[in-house]
């Protein structure tokens, strides 16, 4: 009887945990014994990272050619219920009645959701840039405002969140904003952070660097408030300050996507299952985790696997790797990813690169944009589908760094 691999999500801990799964298949010489199935709204990978940018062409490559290349049959729809006991999972198709599937070995690679706290206001007024879907809803808003009569509120956006997602939004939205209400329109870009100084969390090297980069942009920093409330013509912060504006991009915080609640076993703060070194879920027979499902130790040395594409890119290659050769004899390899670089685009100011887990500064600037823009519009897309070449960088100890 064929096993029957499952992966849920075509991410890119989801794609890549496909293709990895594929290459040991191939390399078992095992094909004809083993079907790889990849579940996902479409055969699509969103590049989540890029959502913030005003051209959002391509931020969806279609992976079609690619999973028939190496062999993996995607089904449209979503799991929607994991039943670990029987060792099987229900699909709902975008077309057609539920299904129960079972499964040898399943993948939990949906990913993150961005976290919306019930703040008042915030699902009727706010805007994120989540969603390929979210981001285009967004630009549509930005570009209405031209036919706004002028105003406070209509010249002012208000990001929400100063981690990654919001500074690369707030550095980058007054040039949207320019090029929408003209280089003369009296714009204002404010930033808001519960952290005692705005890009503090990311350490004392950054740190200088992301305040001149906020000042030159003319981002306004808000630091140790939060949002309070929102409607559709001003926020309120924590402080009782309210400022007028027609525009409130929440970026504060990801979770992991509820379907990770089903996983037996320990789960972190961030809904995550707590994996093993191999990313199996210790308490679920047969299901593997990866990506932004994941709680995993990057190193001895106590580091964890943050939620970004850097490490889902190498987090889905070994639970794929993982899934399929436990099923066909191979050895199993366990997750390890010590080197650790960040990459954040700041607007037209640059980019800032660090590297490390104390974030040490390399480069910044002209320098720093290059390399970021590199990894974006080239390293974190998909292969070309190639099955030889797919293979030769899905084995679970590639790893790209710059």
């Amino acid at each position: 009887m064929t096993k029957q691999i499952i992966i849920a999500g075509s991410g890119f801990a989801g794609l890549w945990a496909a293709l990895s799964a594929a290459r040991a298949v191939h390399l078992a010489g095992k094909g004809e014994e083993v079907a790889i199935t990849m579940i996902s709204p479409s055969p699509n990978l969103i590049i989540r990272p890029r959502l913030y940018e005003a051209v959002l062409d391509n931020m969806a490559p279609d992976i079609s050619a690619l999973l028939t290349a190496v062999g993996v049959t995607h089904l449209a729809g979503i799991v929607d219920n994991i039943d670990a006991n029987r060792k099987q999972v229900t699909f709902l198709p975008r077309d057609g009645a539920p299904q129960t599937l079972s499964y040898d070995r399943f993948v939990l690679a949906t990913g993150s959701r961005l976290f919306t706290p019930p703040i008042p206001g915030l699902k009727e007024h706010g805007f994120n840039v989540d969603t390929l879907d979210s981001a285009q809803v967004l630009d549509a808003h930005l570009k209405s405002l031209a036919d706004r009569p002028e105003s406070l509120g209509r010249n002012t956006v208000i990001v929400a969140g100063g981690g990654f997602t919001g500074l690369e939004t707030a550095t980058e939205i007054p040039t949207r904003l320019r090029a929408i209400l003209g280089d003369t329109a009296p714009i204002r870009t404010i930033i808001v952070d519960t952290a005692r100084e705005i890009g503090s969390e990311f350490g004392t090297g950054p740190l200088p660097v992301i305040r001149d980069a906020l000042a030159e942009t003319g981002v306004e920093p808000r630091a140790g408030l939060r949002v309070a409330a929102i409607d559709a013509e001003s926020v309120t912060l924590s402080n009782g300050e309210r400022i007028p504006t027609q525009t409130v991009i929440w970026t504060a915080g990801m979770r992991a996507h509820p379907l990770a609640t089903q996983v037996p076993g320990d789960h972190d703060n961030l809904g995550r299952v707590v994996g093993d070194a191999f990313l199996r879920a210790p308490a679920a027979d047969g299901i593997l985790v990866t990506g932004d499902t994941v709680r995993a130790a990057t190193d001895d040395i106590g580091n964890v696997a943050p939620m970004t594409c850097q490490h889902g890119l190498s987090l889905g290659r070994v639970a794929g790797h993982n899934a399929a050769a436990e099923l066909v004899g191979l050895p199993t390899h366990p997750y390890s990813q010590p080197k650790y670089v960040t990459c954040l685009d700041l607007g037209p100011w640059g980019a800032l690169y660090t590297e490390g887990w104390d974030r040490q500064v390399r480069f910044t600037r002209e320098e720093g944009k290059k390399i970021k823009q590199e990894i974006n519009q080239i390293w974190i897309y998909p292969p070309a589908p190639d099955r030889d070449a797919v293979f030769a960088v899905a084995n679970p100890d590639y790893v790209i760094v710059p």
